[in-house]
């Protein structure tokens, strides 16, 4: 099972908020913000940094992707 964080990048656009800025917030580098966007395993930890920086939950950020769907594009 793959974790996809398009979401997060979503609600980043919406929110007219940059990689830069979630970096600040977050104190992340930009490696973490690289993990993310290739679908990279990130640690609970920063899971709960970007949940507190963009005030929401979880489920607002990532979703799990089954393997069967992963080549799939959703939206």
């Amino acid at each position: 099972m793959a974790v996809s964080y398009k979401k997060l990048f979503h609600m980043m656009i919406e929110r007219d908020m940059s990689n830069v800025q979630l970096m600040e917030q977050t104190g992340f580098s930009a490696n973490i913000i690289t993990r993310m966007k290739r679908g990279s395993y990130i640690s609970l930890e920063s899971i709960e940094r970007i949940c507190r920086a963009m005030c929401c939950g979880v489920d607002d950020i990532l979703e799990f992707i089954s393997d069967e769907n992963k080549g799939v594009n959703k939206q």
